[in-house]
């Protein structure tokens, strides 16, 4: 089985992750975020850097699908490839950050790994407004993601609800995440994991 986690940068992606790895026994697999070598210039130049940036990130996440699909185990995946092309991706070319010869390039290659690919079981979007994004990413305290910009996030969560009510064809379960501290409330973790039970096996808390 494959289970994904969506939402915008700072939404608690990670997090729900690695709490629902250990929850139910299941494989996690992060996003390379730290690693990836062309982060922090595209945050200080994001024009520049964005066709790259997006190709890596397309790199990365088509091995990770290859792996997930060879795999045995029940894998939990942070983040996925859709995302970075539905939304992300699409974000940079509308802002004009991405030429469309690039866009269209990335696309046929993306096409192209699709055919190789399946949807997740199971997708789970963490929906957030901006105030709640921002104060999650001031207190993780990546400095690469202190000058993200008010409008870029408000964009992405606009593109985010285009993809997934849209442009995704997969399941889809929709966490609104700001009333929510899966963390460090248990109640509201006991929430998310009534509801995935319900959802992938049928089950209802009584």
């Amino acid at each position: 089985m494959y289970i994904a986690i969506a939402g915008n940068i700072g939404s608690g992606k990670s997090t729900l992750t690695r709490m629902l790895a250990r929850h139910y026994h299941w494989e996690p697999r992060f996003e390379v975020v730290d690693r990836n070598p062309y982060l922090e210039d595209y945050y200080n130049d994001i024009q520049r850097w964005s066709f790259a940036l997006e190709v890596f990130f397309l790199k990365e996440r088509f091995r990770d699908l290859i792996a997930i699909q060879q795999s045995q185990s029940t894998i939990i995946q942070d983040r996925t490839i859709f995302e970075g092309v539905y939304v992300f991706l699409q974000n940079n070319r509308d802002m004009g950050n991405i030429l469309q010869r690039d866009y269209d390039t990335y696309m046929e290659l993306f096409n192209q790994m699709m055919q190789l690919v399946r949807l997740p079981d199971l997708m789970i979007y963490l929906r957030a407004t901006v105030p709640h994004l921002v104060g999650n990413i001031q207190q993780r305290g990546r400095e690469y993601e202190q000058s993200i910009k008010l409008d870029y996030l408000d964009n992405l969560n606009r593109r985010y609800e285009q993809f997934i009510n849209e442009n995704y064809k997969g399941r889809v379960m929709i966490i609104d995440k700001d009333q929510l501290d899966f963390e460090h409330r248990p109640q509201d973790f006991t929430q998310v994991v009534d509801r995935i039970d319900q959802t992938l096996f049928g089950l209802f808390s009584e």
